[in-house]
């Protein structure tokens, strides 16, 4: 006599809550494009700090292997910049300054 067990849903519903309990589990997982670079191409042209509403400074780290310099312009556009350029270098540097005095 064989004691082997299968198992059949009972109810059509099952897959279905199976399937909704999988999608709410997985809700709060990051998604693929947080873990990579958000630069692809970066500008090396000056632009005119009155034009830059904010600047991003984004660490290296697991995500992206060079740090990243993200400008939003005044009227909404993002706008990656080389952070090698000198005058990037300068507000980086403009930057970390006016934080660390306030702290």
């Amino acid at each position: 006599m064989s004691l082997s067990r299968t198992f059949a849903p009972r109810s059509p519903l099952l897959p279905l809550l199976l399937l909704a309990a999988c999608a709410a589990l997985c809700r709060g997982a990051p998604l693929a494009s947080e873990l990579r670079c958000q630069c692809v191409q970066t500008m090396f042209d000056v632009i005119h700090p009155k034009r830059i509403a904010r600047v991003e400074l984004i660490p290296e780290g697991p995500h992206c292997g060079v740090p990243e310099v993200i400008a939003t312009m005044k009227h909404g556009k993002r706008v990656c910049l080389e952070p090698t350029a000198p005058w990037v270098k300068l507000i980086i540097t403009k930057i970390l300054n006016s934080q660390s005095s306030k702290m």
